[in-house]
């Protein structure tokens, strides 16, 4: 794995986040919903499930919710890996560069327009920085 596949790493997390986070939104809506209620006589038989169905939604829920606190927390441990690897660089511009692209999530544009610098110096910058960053020895991957 390269530096930047490592250093990618973290938007693609952040971004796998966010959709289950759309997920968990869409059950939550769905444990909101009403079910209609029978007044009739049900007979029940070993295959119906006796539970209502804002339970099991709602045991769902929680499922993805703990999926969702694992990504989190998998997500600020490579970020405070990705930190301590790119602040070992000695180069203060190569060092706040990949900072802010990669810990931060910031658009080059961005990264120039704070640095003072265009954006043919910036991507100069980030080049010459992954060149010179070392991937920490058990490095976390996604």
């Amino acid at each position: 794995m390269t530096p930047k596949e490592y250093l990618k790493q973290a938007y693609r997390l952040d971004k796998r986040i966010d959709q289950e986070l759309l997920k968990l939104e869409e059950l939550k809506a769905l444990a909101k919903c009403t079910q209609t209620v029978s007044y009739e006589e049900r007979i029940l038989s070993g295959t119906k499930q006796r539970e209502p169905h804002f339970v099991r939604v709602l045991e769902k829920v929680w499922r993805q919710e703990e999926k969702i606190n694992q990504q989190v927390d998998k997500f600020v441990d490579l970020k405070e890996q990705m930190s301590i690897m790119i602040d070992e660089l000695e180069n203060v511009d190569h060092n706040l560069v990949l900072s802010y692209r990669y810990v931060h999530g910031w658009t080059w544009e961005e990264i120039a327009r704070v640095l003072h610098a265009d954006r043919s110096t910036i991507l100069r910058w980030h080049s010459k920085a992954l060149s010179l960053v070392h991937l920490p020895e058990e490095p976390i991957l996604i």
